[in-house]
C-alpha cells in the first residue's frame, strides 16, 4: 500500500506514543494549574479579610483593592488556561486513539478509510498542540502578574519597617 508502511512497528508506535507523551505534559501542566487556582483562592481569601478591617478611606484600604483585583485577574488567566489545557488534554487522547484505529485501518488494506483517520489524527493533534501552547502562554501571563503582586508588596514591607514610628 503506497505511503503506509506496515511493516515497521516504530511508525505505528511513534503515531501513538507522541500524543500520549503531549497528553502526559498535559496533565501535568494542568494539575499544575489547579494547584495555582487554589494559591490563589487562598491568597484572595487573605485580602478579603485583611479588606474587612480596614476603613475605606485608610491608606492601606487602596492597595488591598488593587491586590484583590490583581488576584481577580490571575483567576481568570488560570481558568482559562485550564480550559485550554483539559481541550488539549482530550484532543491528545483522541489523536492517539485515532493513530490506533488508523493503523487497523492501514494493516487490513482500507486504503480511503486510513486517510480520513490520518487527517482526522493530525487535525486533533495541531488542536492539541495550539492549545498546550496557548495555555502555556496564559500561564506565563498569570506569572508576570504574581511577580508584580510580590514586588509591590515586598516594596510595601520595606517601606513600613523604613518609615518612622
Amino acid at each position: 500500500m503506497e505511503g503506509v508502511n506496515i511493516e515497521n512497528p516504530f511508525a505505528v508506535l511513534t503515531a501513538i506514543v507522541a500524543p500520549a507523551v503531549l497528553t502526559n505534559a498535559c496533565t501535568v501542566l494542568a494539575l499544575g494549574t489547579s494547584n495555582r487556582i487554589a494559591r490563589v483562592v487562598d491568597r484572595t481569601r487573605v485580602i478579603m479579610a485583611e479588606l474587612a478591617t480596614l476603613e475605606p478611606g485608610h491608606r492601606d484600604y487602596a492597595t488591598r483593592v488593587e491586590m484583590l483585583e490583581r488576584q481577580r485577574q490571575r483567576g481568570t488567566l488560570l481558568m482559562r488556561a485550564l480550559r485550554i489545557l483539559y481541550a488539549s488534554l482530550g484532543s491528545f487522547a483522541a489523536s492517539a486513539l485515532i493513530s490506533v484505529i488508523g493503523s487497523g485501518l492501514a494493516f487490513y488494506g482500507e486504503r480511503t478509510l486510513f486517510r480520513v483517520a490520518a487527517a482526522l489524527g493530525l487535525a486533533a493533534g495541531v488542536f492539541a498542540v495550539a492549545g498546550l501552547v496557548f495555555g502555556c502562554v496564559l500561564l506565563v501571563r498569570e506569572t508576570r502578574i504574581a511577580l508584580v503582586g510580590i514586588q509591590e508588596e515586598a516594596d510595601m514591607m520595606l517601606q513600613r519597617d523604613s518609615s518612622p514610628l
